[in-house]
Formats: C-alpha cells, structure tokens, sequence
C-alpha cells in the first residue's frame, strides 16, 4: 500500500507540472521554480508534513520534496542556531541531494556527447 500512497502523491504533483505546462505560457524552469518555492512555502506553514507522511517517496522525490527539505531544514535551523540559521539550515539539511546531483551530472557530462535541439 506504501507504494500506492507514493504514485498517487507523486503522480499528482507530476500531474498538476504537465497541466500548468499544457495550459500556461509558463516554461519548465518556472514551474521548477514554483515547485521548489511552493514547497518551501507548505513546510513552513506545516502543510506539506502530512502529505509526505502519507505519501513518503511520493512526496520527497518531486521538486516540492526539495522545497520541503530546504523549509524544514531552516525552520530546525532557526530554532538551534538563531537568525543565522535561516541561511545555513536549508543547505545542511539538502546537501546530500545537491552533491549528488552535481556529482552525478558531471559523470554523464563526460560519458555522454550532448546534442544541440535543432
């Protein structure tokens, strides 16, 4: 049933970027933007807690997870370290994921020839 409650969160998130992609003048890099902000903005009001609590991997994987991650990480930031924290616990608490991302982009950069679009 985990798995279930993963595709219907995730599936919905993808659902709703494929729909502002399809009825809107917005480009990918907006919603990516938007995802990121409205998931820090859902864990800062406590929204977003329960949905990943119920949805698990469906609701930490998507770009709202990671807005998630940099909400919660200042807000756990703030509350141990003070003002500071609001610009350190963010990055703490997401460096994993953007170290990954680099590293592994980087591998693919330099075992993969890139096309241009024509």
């Amino acid at each position: 049933m985990e798995y279930v409650r993963a595709f219907i969160v995730g599936g919905t998130i993808c659902l709703i970027g494929q729909v502002l992609m399809d009825t809107t003048k917005l480009t990918a890099a907006r919603i990516l933007v938007l995802f990121v902000t409205a998931g820090v903005v859902m864990a800062g009001l406590g929204i977003y807690e329960p949905i990943v609590e119920w949805g698990g991997a469906g609701a930490t994987v998507p770009l709202t997870g990671f807005g998630y991650s940099l909400g919660k990480g200042a807000i756990e930031e703030v509350k141990k370290a003070g003002l500071l924290g609001a610009f350190t616990g963010g990055i703490k608490a997401t460096a994993g994921g953007i170290a990954g991302a680099v590293t592994f982009g980087y591998i693919m950069a330099v075992l993969f020839n890139p096309k241009t679009k024509p």
